[in-house]
């Protein structure tokens, strides 16, 4: 926790205070996932605190305990008593002539892309038992290959040899974790004065233009602290199940990027944005006009954060990725497996690359507004989903981490009102002394809310 702190150039006396509760395992693995989870939430949530106490002279108490956090990364929901199917029937492992490949189809478009690539009919209708004997004709690394030439999600499981041999490993292991880089000169953007009642962030006004777990989280956490936090989705792309849950505390709006009209209505509020979380592949929103010293040329001050799948540099760069495909690509599967002494490959329990990048960004996005705040500039902050793995493995391993508790969620549920329904989802793991994290507005679908920042 004090190399996480210190990475990001924050002030050493704010780690007293800060408590952490709780050890490994907190849920069934052999990696420190609840390490993981604890570290990167706490981090997120003293740097809140740090930003509160510039803002108002508080210095508030932060406690985070590892089960509840761990808790909070396993993303369970309800809408009016239901759980979501998070996954769709084709995603998952699969055997091939050599080796193993994971695929990821809660998309229409990836699963289509997929059977149309292993000759299969396009559809809802084709069943597991087709793809696991298509694939059986395929080498694993072969057929990764062919899906991203084609644009597809696919990852062949590899060990931690395999992978670190891999050029991409070398590329990410020279990224450090949260990359915070000055790219513009510009005055400090003064927040305005904080009452002691208020959350740290209120009245920072945070841009959310992500999908999935990791950068919704990101946006999630960053509501959770006060900020006014508006998700801007487009309204032809898909979305998964998980948005009902990660949009707690935020607005919700509609901007379609392919239009001029969209993109002005981006503009327009990025203008008045202190945060810009971007989620896209590398490239995309630059394609589009949207590339960091542009955004930074527009709002002089504005602190955007990225993320990528496998970093910004190296032969990867560019290249299409998820949490359960990075677990399998960089060896995590492979590992989890070896210790549970299985041969199919073993997932971790939750998401961790996801929801501890989520957190790490809401860290980076805080750590550069407290450099603005107090230098100036703006500021580019980078996370990736396999360098956070690679801070995994760096957590060491957990002698019977399979010989956790079974997870309990009593005490750790909350229930809202949402327009999806009635919500039931984890409260949020950090516990500020003066002013509790929480969200003050409810979970909307995509386009509830107009492309306009709220009165303050």
């Amino acid at each position: 926790m004090h190399a996480l702190w210190q990475s990001a150039g924050l002030p050493v006396d704010a780690l007293a205070h800060l408590t952490l509760t709780g050890a490994d395992p907190a849920l069934p693995s052999s990696f420190a996932v609840g390490s993981a989870a604890q570290f990167s939430f706490a981090a997120a949530a003293l740097a809140a605190a740090e930003i509160g106490h510039l803002r108002n002279g508080l210095r508030q108490q932060v406690r985070v305990n590892m089960r509840h956090a761990a808790l909070e990364c396993s993303t369970r929901f309800t809408i009016d008593g239901v759980a979501p199917n998070v996954w769709d029937k084709l995603a998952g492992l699969y055997a091939c002539k050599t080796g193993w490949v994971r695929l990821h189809t809660n998309f229409a478009h990836h699963r289509d892309g997929v059977l149309r690539l292993l000759g299969l009919p396009e559809g809802p209708q084709t069943e597991r038992a087709a793809v696991e004997q298509a694939l059986a004709n395929w080498d694993a690394v072969a057929f990764e290959q062919a899906a991203t030439d084609a644009g597809m999600v696919v990852a062949a499981l590899r060990s931690f040899d395999e992978w670190d041999a891999h050029p991409q490993a070398a590329a990410i292991a020279a990224q450090p974790l949260v990359a915070i880089e000055r790219i513009g000169d510009a005055p400090p953007l003064p927040l305005s004065p904080l009452a002691q009642t208020s959350r740290p962030l209120s009245g920072v006004r945070v841009l959310d233009l992500t999908r999935i777990l990791a950068g919704p989280f990101c946006g999630r956490t960053l509501a959770a602290y006060g900020a006014d936090v508006m998700l801007v989705n487009s309204p032809h792309l898909p979305n998964i199940d998980a948005i009902a849950d990660t949009s707690r505390g935020k607005l919700s709006a509609f901007a379609d990027l392919r239009t001029e009209a969209g993109r002005d209505g981006l503009r327009g509020v990025l203008r008045e944005a202190h945060v810009f979380v971007q989620g896209y592949r590398p490239g995309s929103l630059a394609a589009l006009g949207f590339a960091p010293e542009a955004i930074a040329q527009l709002r002089p001050g504005i602190v955007m954060v990225s993320l990528s799948a496998y970093g910004e540099t190296g032969p990867w760069a560019g290249k299409r990725g998820f949490d359960s495909l990075v677990q399998t690509a960089t060896g995590f599967n492979h590992a989890e497996a070896q210790a549970a002494g299985v041969a199919q490959p073993r997932a971790l329990p939750m998401q961790i690359l996801d929801i501890a990048s989520g957190a790490l960004m809401a860290f980076g996005a805080q750590a550069a507004l407290l450099r603005q705040q107090r230098e100036g500039g703006s500021w580019h902050v980078r996370v990736s989903l396999a360098r956070t793995g690679l801070w995994l493995r760096e957590l060491g391993r957990v002698t019977d981490g399979f010989n956790a508790p079974v997870a309990d969620f009593t005490g750790a549920m909350e229930t809202s009102v949402s327009g999806w329904g009635e919500l039931s989802a984890i409260r949020h793991a950090a516990e500020f002394s003066h002013t509790p994290a929480g969200y003050a507005r409810p979970s909307m679908p995509p386009g509830s809310h107009p492309l306009v920042w709220p009165d303050r």
